[in-house]
């Protein structure tokens, strides 16, 4: 992936168009490393194929013996895990933020696995001490090395229980698929089911596992040492249909989303009513247009972001957008991951006086005029709400690190075209 791009935006764009939610970049870098527990070929639909982060994942795969197969055209891949297997590369320098999630596979081959220590956003503190926790309560020998993490089980993962101190999506995740190659029952308890983790439930099932969840927080994982392969739907990407909601409220435009995963997104759409927004739908399809202001306007709101099935915080940043076109002051808190403000500062270079933020909170002023402005990335959706912000600018803007959103959005540049905006990047 190239780093240091840079965006060169005209404001005043206007979205007119249709665009098609992709398949879930938090459903489909998961399912990728999942596939590498079969023991027979995967095929993964409705893939997104140019995700950054997913082709980082790929490249580790081929280096240690995987096969991975990509059709861009009809947005699907296919792993062959066969000859998936340890080997010491000649660089672990890999910018994979769930590299976790590649031990399995490694440990079931080779009863050793060494990963590079885990890259991504930086929002906070996210530590990998929970995933340590995870091979270790399957009887596996975890080492730092200076390059990379090596966990040792040369008889492969053993039963056994995990129980989580908080709970985690990626702890969860790493302990599903860990789970699942184990000839015996291991529980997890206060997991984190989110859509995507359900998605990855489901997937593992197809691959032979037994997985039985009770509530929303206890596991059982039988698995097996022989899976079987599969042919499983990526399920579409509900941070990025809000993100298209919120774009075109604000811009006025005429959007029609398509692919939209209404029932993993029923909070975060009843949030979009309380502001005053109607928004007219069918079962997959939403239409945005200036029609779905009830009053005209956006009205102010309060809202937190936490877990699902509430506003998660990867949705932050669009509700801190949505915000500053309300008819008022709104405040957004986050008690997920409060200290998620490094684009906020980025932001109000283009809403002078539009927002302040202090540590779990955020504070908008509807109204605020949006001047174009010279802006650089720090997180992925931060990002994403850096571009919007200056499509909707007066003038010509320029947005720095502007990769991090072209990582976690397929195909962004050709979706805007598609709604008749384009963008500059070099």
């Amino acid at each position: 992936m190239k780093t240091n791009l840079t965006a060169k935006i005209i404001g005043g764009q206007v979205p007119n168009g249709k665009v098609r939610v992709s398949g879930a970049k938090n459903a489909s870098t998961r399912l990728l490393a999942a596939a590498l527990i079969a023991d027979e070929p995967v095929t993964l639909m409705n893939f997104p194929t140019e995700l950054v982060d997913a082709r980082y994942k790929m490249d580790f795969i081929e280096k240690s013996g995987g096969t991975v197969v990509i059709d861009e055209e009809k947005q699907t891949v296919t792993v062959d895990p066969a000859n998936y297997s340890d080997r010491l590369l000649s660089s672990y320098d890999f910018p994979i933020r769930t590299t976790y999630l590649l031990v399995a596979g490694l440990i079931k081959r080779s009863g050793i696995a060494r990963i590079p220590y885990p890259g991504g956003c930086k929002i906070g503190d996210r530590g990998y001490d929970l995933h340590m926790m995870v091979w270790e309560k399957l009887g596996a020998i975890v080492e730092e090395k200076p390059d990379y993490i090596e966990i040792r089980a040369p008889k492969g993962f053993q039963a056994g229980e995990i129980n989580f101190p908080i709970s985690t999506i990626g702890g969860t995740e790493n302990a599903l698929i860990s789970a699942s190659t184990v000839d015996g029952e291991t529980i997890i308890k206060n997991a984190y089911i989110s859509p995507e983790v359900e998605s990855l439930i489901e997937f593992l099932r197809t691959l032979g596992a037994k997985i039985d969840v009770v509530g929303n927080s206890y596991v059982k994982v039988l698995g097996s040492t022989n899976l079987r392969g599969s042919i499983f739907n990526v399920m579409p990407d509900r941070i990025e249909a809000i993100t298209w909601i919120v774009f075109g409220i604000i811009s006025g435009g005429n959007i029609t989303v398509e692919d939209v995963p209404f029932d993993t997104m029923e909070i975060p759409l009843i949030h979009l009513r309380h502001a005053g927004i109607e928004l007219y739908r069918n079962d997959k399809n939403v239409i945005i247009s200036p029609e779905c202001l009830v009053n005209g306007m956006v009205q102010p709101f309060e809202l937190a972001c936490g877990t699902h099935p509430g506003i998660i915080s990867d949705m932050q940043p669009f509700y801190t957008l949505l915000g500053l076109y309300a008819d008022g002051t709104s405040r957004i808190f986050d008690y997920r991951y409060p200290a998620r403000l490094k684009y906020c500062e980025e932001l109000s270079k283009f809403y002078q006086n539009g927002l302040k933020w202090e540590t779990g909170a955020i504070t908008t002023f509807g109204n605020s005029e949006v001047l174009a402005a010279e802006a650089t990335s720090t997180d992925l959706r931060g990002s994403m709400a850096l571009v919007m912000a200056a499509l909707l600018a007066k003038g010509e803007s320029t947005i720095h690190n502007v990769e991090m959103a072209l990582r976690g959005y397929n195909n962004l540049e050709l979706k805007l075209k598609q709604l008749g905006i384009n963008i500059d990047v070099y």
